[in-house]
């Protein structure tokens, strides 16, 4: 999958993401499934290293403990996740680490999209003392 396809997937989920976002119980529900389903990748290279970060700063965004950030990039992060959870996959996770090239395409798409901003918060985690 190359950058643009994943791109492409991304902006498949923006109205659903937007929604969700509106609703901080429902995001939590979906972050918390999330945060159950990558138990079961196998974990893979530097975009999977900042899940947890893109996690926290997704919640810290909604709480309003931070909220220097577009909320064009929130809503690019959820879009990852939703894909992941509910996208049709182009390629079955099923399928034995192949499975998951897709995901990880959609997921390096939307940190190459937001890195400045996962920077910055966690920058500004490292200032406040919450990392």
């Amino acid at each position: 999958m190359d950058l643009e396809k994943a791109k492409e997937a991304l902006a498949g989920f923006t109205a659903q993401a937007e929604e969700l976002i509106k609703d901080p119980s429902k995001l939590e529900a979906l972050l918390q499934q999330f945060e159950a389903k990558m138990k079961d990748v196998p974990m893979a290279g530097d975009a999977l290293s900042k899940i947890p970060l893109m996690i926290s700063m997704i919640r810290s965004y909604i709480t309003k403990e931070y909220t220097e950030i577009s909320p064009k990039v929130i809503v690019t992060l959820v879009c990852a996740i939703i894909y992941l959870l509910k996208g049709k996959d182009l390629i079955p996770d099923n399928i034995p680490v192949v499975g998951y090239v897709d995901d990880l395409a959609v997921f390096a798409a939307a940190f190459m999209i937001d890195d400045p901003e996962l920077a910055a918060y966690a920058q500004w985690r490292t200032d406040n003392g919450k990392a």
